[in-house]
């Protein structure tokens, strides 16, 4: 996670607390809308990722705001991101995933998620 959050502050340019609780939207996202065996795989080569997904879905207004690619923005927004901003971290956060997973297995979870592809 260490890591990740790093290479956000540094390449996309936002606070590193604010990194963490982006990660935990974006993989609490891949959770509930991509192919779960898959992005089960990428959170488990990220160590810290379960706490920060838990982290990021807690709370009243996140269950007001449902799910999908929408809601995941709407949290994002939230934290003060911009546009620009969360294509940056969602860029990174997949270029990351190829570097754990390998391209052809993360090709996958951006093709089986929902609206996901437009990061790519």
């Amino acid at each position: 996670m260490d890591e990740l959050v790093g290479e956000l502050v540094t390449k996309a340019g936002i606070d590193r607390s604010i990194a963490e609780r982006t990660v935990g939207i974006i993989l609490g996202f891949l959770r509930s809308e991509g192919p779960s065996d898959k992005v089960q795989a990428l959170i488990d080569k990220i160590p810290g990722a379960e706490a920060a997904i838990a982290a990021s879905s807690s709370g009243g207004l996140s269950r007001l705001m449902g799910g999908g690619l929408v809601a995941a923005g709407t949290k994002l927004m939230g934290l003060g991101l911009g546009m620009v901003e969360i294509q940056n971290v969602a860029r990174e956060l997949l270029q990351f995933g190829r570097d754990k997973l390998g391209a052809d297995q993360m090709g996958e979870i951006i093709a089986e998620t929902p609206g996901l592809s437009q990061f790519a």
